[in-house]
């Protein structure tokens, strides 16, 4: 329990918007909604508040923030929508992708009004300029709780949602799993924030076999409860064939391994597979990384870079936190690039030439035999690996979000699979598909969560009440 939140113990019997879920997403349609002046109830399934989100690297994409500005980081929104459809293929919903071009930058003054800070901002996969704003996802979700708190919400804990419950063709409310059995919570509306189903094998074999090899992370409690729920009543799934993994990942049980895995790629580093050789353009989205290293032989992958590149090592960005993965014991070591080869045990010579073919290709301004030419998307000048001591990552591709799931409009309404909205039901965060279509930039997940969540609650807000009170 965090102390200062709006903890309740008692299960409410009405409440005006109800919420489900509590990342982001769930966090910030709560205070949205508490803010227009309903009595919002946010409810969590498991012990903690946070769900993928506290698992996250914490990044959000943002373009035309004071931190870039600070750093002579030029961007702007247009820029972003047109790396945002680009990335994703051109297979989003573009109008989800104007909706959060046309409100991401008053969300991200939102919350910095509610103190959420943002460190140093970083480039990352499919950013065309870095706009990967760092922030404590805890402490993130601990103000926006508080605030909302303060203007009358609750949060409950250990309360699963079991199903939505529909009279006359609207949602009226949600059944819930209570301490003495089966509750009904009557609500003007509910926003579905309840994550996506990472931690759902039998779900991840319907929509991702190709995923049967990838680690699983991401938040406990995402078992796409939500998806389900909403599905029975007929809502629109969309972008399932897009579920991929995230690269990076340690690739053996380690207790400092916090779920998000490095990218030394984007830092520099080349990726390898058993066989010493390159495998792919490590300055591609690292979801399309993680495919190309699902299909080398024995999955595991490493990540080779040199002093160089541990020298933009970062503690504040979990990704590029490589000097801590040193210290933890999680990176091999050697002083020369054969001794690596023979630390990591691969084929003797393989590893030594495919760095002299990287490096020599550099120096003589050749193209990269892989098509690589810079270090994230178009962001940094490829380096050569040639500064001692090397180092190699053992790394995996890891399931830690579906980005995938219910279809919605622009208020953020839950959509039928003939496209008509389902009333007083709304979706936000994780759960919700089409906006990032066949590919994900960095930054984006959180960003949508807190923009779609803002959005989400303030609709749900204005749904007319035919409760009694």
């Amino acid at each position: 329990m965090i102390p200062g939140l709006p903890y309740e113990t008692e299960l409410p019997d009405r409440v005006g918007v109800l919420v489900l879920g509590s990342g982001l997403a769930g966090c910030a349609a709560l205070l949205a909604a508490a803010e227009a002046g309903q009595y919002a109830v946010l409810l969590e399934k498991t012990e903690a508040i946070g769900g993928s989100t506290v698992r996250s690297a914490g990044l959000s994409a943002y373009a035309g923030t004071d931190e870039q500005a600070a750093q002579g980081i030029a961007d702007s929104t247009e820029l972003l929508r047109k790396d945002l459809l680009e990335t994703g293929k051109h297979r989003n919903d573009e109008a989800l992708v104007d909706l959060y071009c046309a409100h991401q930058l008053d969300t991200y003054r939102w919350l910095k009004a509610h103190g959420v800070r943002y460190g140093e901002v970083h480039a990352a996969s499919g950013q065309s300029a870095p706009r990967s704003h760092p922030t404590d996802t805890t402490a993130m979700l601990t103000m926006l709780l508080k605030a909302a708190g303060r203007l009358g919400a609750r949060l409950v804990m250990d309360t699963p949602a079991r199903r939505l419950l529909r009279e006359d063709g609207r949602v009226v409310g949600v059944e819930v799993a209570g301490p003495d059995g089966p509750h009904r919570i009557e609500a003007d509306a509910v926003v579905v924030a309840t994550g996506g189903f990472s931690q759902a094998p039998e779900l991840l074999a319907r929509f991702a076999p190709q995923m049967e090899h990838a680690l699983r992370a991401g938040g406990p409690g995402c078992t796409g409860d939500g998806l389900l729920m909403a599905w029975q009543l007929g809502a629109g799934v969309v972008d399932t064939p897009y579920v991929k993994g995230t690269y990076g990942i340690y690739h053996h049980p380690h207790p400092d391994e916090d779920g998000t895995g490095i990218l030394a790629v984007y830092k520099g580093a080349i990726a390898v597979n058993r066989e010493g050789h390159r495998f792919v353009d490590e300055s591609l989205p690292y979801k399309e990384i993680g495919d190309a290293a699902l299909a080398q032989p024995g999955v595991t992958t490493w990540q080779v870079f040199d002093a160089q590149v541990m020298a933009a090592s970062n503690d504040e960005v979990p990704i590029y936190e490589f000097a801590g993965r040193d210290r933890a014991g999680m990176l091999l070591r050697a002083d020369t690039v054969a001794g690596l080869e023979a630390e990591i045990g691969l084929p003797e010579g393989t590893l030594v030439a495919t760095v002299e073919d990287y490096n020599r290709r550099i120096a003589a301004g050749e193209p990269d035999a892989l098509g690589r030419r810079a270090l994230s998307s178009s962001v940094g000048d490829l380096l050569p690996l040639e500064q001692p001591p090397f180092y190699a990552h053992p790394s995996g591709t890891v399931v830690l979000a579906t980005y995938c799931g219910l279809t919605v409009d622009t208020r953020m309404r839950v959509l039928d699979v003939y496209g008509e909205p389902i009333e007083r039901l709304y979706a936000t965060g994780e759960v919700v598909g089409g906006f990032h279509g066949a590919g994900y930039m960095t930054g984006t997940s959180i960003g949508k969560s807190g923009i779609f969540g803002r959005l989400a609650g303030a609709h749900a807000a204005a749904e007319e009440s035919e409760l009694a009170w």
